[in-house]
């Protein structure tokens, strides 16, 4: 068993997480609890695999290897019954970089496209960047979890001529992982009015049972026509800097408009440690990943337990999948600003702003369980000062 319970020093790292917050809020000893990395060292036989390499000491132009593809084919055969031919996978910086490469292959500028509300901010931001305009549809929320409304969503699609959906599954910032059901749906409203779709499968082996995860290409073979599937071990193995991603692309003639544009932006190549770890972490890292997943769990219920004891007045969308949970403070009705505020001037804890990802994200905020248990408990226990009268 993995000791996840060990605090790793990340400050004066460079850390993004840890180095950026006090110079964004010009606040001092603020605990973060947002940006999507984890405070876990990674997997030894990872590090082991980047240490041999440079080792060696020669640091030259790499290609990806045999080994690499087959690493990648046999993890999705094995974790997510996906069959995913050679010639379909292009290796990319990241999933993000993807949805740009993907917005100027398939979009023309001031072409609609859909993303979901609440849904991760970078997708609204990537879209105005390459001048697209950005349709966002609702989601609901039923019984704790969020739903798809597909007359709504039909409605905006008609409306709004789109062209292209990004979809995230598993949910960010929800957690939710959508049935087979709902990709099926989804599949057939999209087909149905031309709509191409990228599925940011990312989160795809943070997944916490009895949920399942069905990778959108798997929910019916037609789907491959008209989508593409972007990916990555960096998510799962907290490999988040060495800048390595997939796109599966069964389509020829979408996987071509793509590799032209990375080719036409000079993206086609990945840094070395990249391709190494990616591998690696596919190689080695299942039994990590067991006892990652384990851990989490334990986090998810210290939040259910310490909220329902000490602030109740808080609700917690419990995650089927990710290390990230979405948190509603409306209770308090309090503005986005004012939460926000009360959190990092009081509290000292750094969440992401809810608001950041959709409007249906105010008076929300995403909280990041990937941690030792008692960064958690400090987390929490700030978050719970923050509300407390002076």
């Amino acid at each position: 068993m993995v000791n996840f319970d060990h605090v790793y020093e990340r400050k004066g790292t460079n850390s993004v997480k840890w180095d950026a917050v006090n110079k964004m809020y010009k606040e001092d000893d603020l605990l973060p609890l947002w940006v999507a990395d984890m405070d876990f060292k990674v997997h030894q036989p990872i590090l082991d695999a980047m240490i041999s390499y440079i080792n060696q000491g020669i640091l030259g132009y790499t290609t990806s290897s045999d080994s690499l593809y087959e690493a990648v084919q046999t993890w999705q055969k094995k974790k997510h019954n996906y069959i995913v031919e050679k010639e379909a996978i292009l290796f990319s910086s990241g999933v993000v970089p993807s949805v740009a490469i993907a917005i100027q292959a398939y979009t023309e500028v001031g072409d609609a496209v859909l993303i979901h509300d609440p849904v991760y901010h970078p997708f609204a931001k990537v879209i105005k960047k390459n001048k697209r305009r950005v349709i966002r549809h609702s989601l609901i929320e039923v019984d704790g979890k969020f739903q798809i409304d597909f007359e709504k969503m039909k409605e905006a699609i008609q409306t709004n001529d789109v062209k292209l959906f990004i979809l995230c599954n598993p949910h960010n910032p929800g957690g939710r992982v959508w049935s087979i059901e709902e990709l099926k749906k989804i599949g057939e409203l999209c087909a149905s009015h031309n709509v191409l779709i990228i599925s940011d499968e990312i989160h795809q082996d943070l997944i916490f049972t009895p949920a399942e995860f069905t990778t959108f290409n798997n929910a019916d073979p037609s789907f491959k026509d008209f989508s593409i599937t972007l990916t990555a071990a960096t998510k799962t193995f907290n490999l988040a800097g060495i800048k390595n991603s997939m796109a599966f692309i069964h389509n020829t003639e979408l996987r071509a408009k793509f590799c032209n544009i990375q080719e036409i932006n000079q993206q086609t190549e990945i840094n070395t440690i990249g391709l190494l770890g990616t591998e690696a972490a596919y190689r080695c890292g299942e039994e990590w990943l067991d006892d990652l997943l384990i851990y989490l769990q334990k986090n998810i219920s210290t939040v259910e337990k310490f909220l329902q004891s000490e602030m109740p007045l808080v609700k917690i969308m419990k995650p089927e999948g990710t290390y990230l949970i979405w948190l509603d403070f409306s209770a308090y009705a309090l503005s986005d600003k004012e939460l926000e505020n009360k959190l990092i001037k009081k509290g000292k804890v750094v969440l992401n702003s809810g608001i950041s990802f959709g409007p249906k994200g105010s008076q929300h905020m995403r909280l990041n369980i990937a941690c030792p248990n008692a960064t958690l408990l400090e987390g929490l226990e700030r978050m719970k000062k923050s509300f407390q009268a002076d």
